[in-house]
């Protein structure tokens, strides 16, 4: 510190930022100290998780007993006889498995909102948190790609017969290939969005995907050629590391990639437990300038309508609705000829019955008891949309009955039979289920 007193008589204090003694007042003097201080947390948030959904005293329970079962399945797996089921599968199931696994997963910077207040000018502790951070994922997938690669290592060297220097050389091309993809994919989603981002993702994450398949496919027993494809993925990562560390201007992009990836196991732990956040849309995609649907301008006709858009819009009911559809033209597509029929009124009336439940919740909603409609108007408006509700269904399920039933003359009737299916189950749920509530 160095003191200095200027003619006016004031008393000025000079602090040099760069001595050691200033440094020391900060509680992480360094980036890498920083970047330290925020994996331990990063392990410990992820730990955390893990013990919300299980605890350790009863995992123990399961994984003892499962290693030992699967180390000795291992042991077998090298000393004895290899399953039948070896023989009749390709080479080609091992590049396609790991061709999935290079595109899952993706890179964890460890960059916080607030790094961008207080780090604002201290860009070289951004820097080097964020070679670290790379590092840092990049080493997880090598430790990823080595256990499943070391899983399946009795079936690449004794299945498929494969030479221990064509395995090695086959897991630092998948490492290496690994790498690569992790990195040109985070490039892309931190530069782009929307649909832009998918047209630069899809190539940036198949190409070299689909590249690493061929090449562990046609040098399969080559190990000096997939050594040399192994150092080419080695070389793009290299550039694409010092590409990634160049990029300005992409910090926010950077925090929401991160937080996402630091998410991804709470994600999958909530994921049967709570639905997935809708998008905030000002705009839908369906019926987007709320045209009126019916012809008529009666109150019941408009509720009709509101109804019918209100599934329409909603991304899980839609979902469901084709869903069902599908599984339905399947099952009476395989259903024996006799049983088509039966199966016909059995799965519409399901449905006719999904769709009543639907409209009784629509109904029954706190902002639509608001509007001035009778009992008698609801039950009216449900009938009519569970009945257009129930014709696409009716219609489309009926051709796959009528049509490799009786050929060209169920082309013909699918139409009209489908159409007074789809009427007369309708009113049948509208007098028992809607004239009740």
């Amino acid at each position: 510190m160095l003191r200095r007193i200027d003619m006016s008589g004031r008393d000025n204090t000079a602090i040099n930022s760069n001595t050691p003694k200033s440094r020391s007042a900060y509680a992480f003097p360094t980036g890498p100290r920083l970047f330290r201080r925020r994996l331990f947390s990063h392990w410990r948030e992820q730990s955390a998780i893990i013990r919300t959904a299980a605890d350790w005293t009863v995992l123990l329970y399961i994984i003892i007993p499962g290693g030992l079962l699967g180390g000795r399945f291992y042991y077998g797996f090298w000393k004895g006889d290899m399953p039948a089921w070896t023989s009749f599968l390709p080479f080609m199931m091992i590049p396609l498995l790991f061709g999935i696994l290079l595109v899952t997963g993706g890179m964890v910077l460890l960059l916080q909102e607030g790094d961008l207040l207080f780090l604002r000018q201290r860009q070289n502790w951004i820097n080097s948190i964020l070679l670290r951070g790379i590092i840092y994922s990049l080493i997880v997938t090598t430790l990823k790609i080595a256990a499943v690669f070391a899983v399946l290592l009795p079936f690449i060297i004794r299945g498929y017969g494969l030479s221990p220097g064509a395995a090695g050389s086959l897991l630092l091309l998948t490492i290496t290939a690994g790498w690569c993809v992790k990195l040109l994919g985070h490039v892309v989603k931190v530069q782009r969005q929307g649909f832009r981002r998918w047209l630069w993702l899809i190539p940036a994450v198949t190409v070299p995907s689909g590249i690493y398949i061929r090449l562990a496919l046609l040098w399969e027993n080559s190990p000096l050629l997939l050594l040399a494809a192994a150092a080419v993925y080695a070389a793009v990562t290299v550039w694409a590391v010092r590409y990634r560390l160049r990029l300005r201007g992409t910090f926010l992009s950077d925090v929401r990639e991160d937080y996402k990836q630091r998410m991804r196991i709470a994600g999958l732990l909530l994921r049967g437990v709570l639905d997935k956040p809708r998008p905030t849309r000002y705009r839908p995609w369906i019926f987007r300038k709320s045209q009126p649907l019916l012809s008529s301008t009666l109150p019941e006709s408009r509720f009709t309508a509101a109804g019918i858009k209100a599934l329409v819009r909603n991304p899980a009911h839609l979902k469901l609705y084709f869903a069902f559809t599908g599984v339905s033209m399947g099952a009476l597509f395989i259903a024996p000829a006799f049983l088509k029929w039966v199966l016909l009124v059995v799965l519409t009336l399901l449905m006719c019955y999904w769709l009543s439940s639907f409209w009784l919740l629509f109904a029954g909603d706190d902002y639509i008891g608001i509007l001035p409609f009778t009992k008698s108007q609801k039950a009216e408006a449900g009938s009519k949309a569970i009945k257009i509700l129930i014709l696409p269904y009716t219609v489309v399920c009926s051709a796959v009955v009528f049509i490799p039933l009786y050929g060209w003359l169920g082309l013909l009737l699918f139409v009209p039979l489908g159409y007074g299916l789809g009427v007369f189950i309708s009113r049948i749920y509208s007098t028992i289920r809607l004239t009740e509530h």
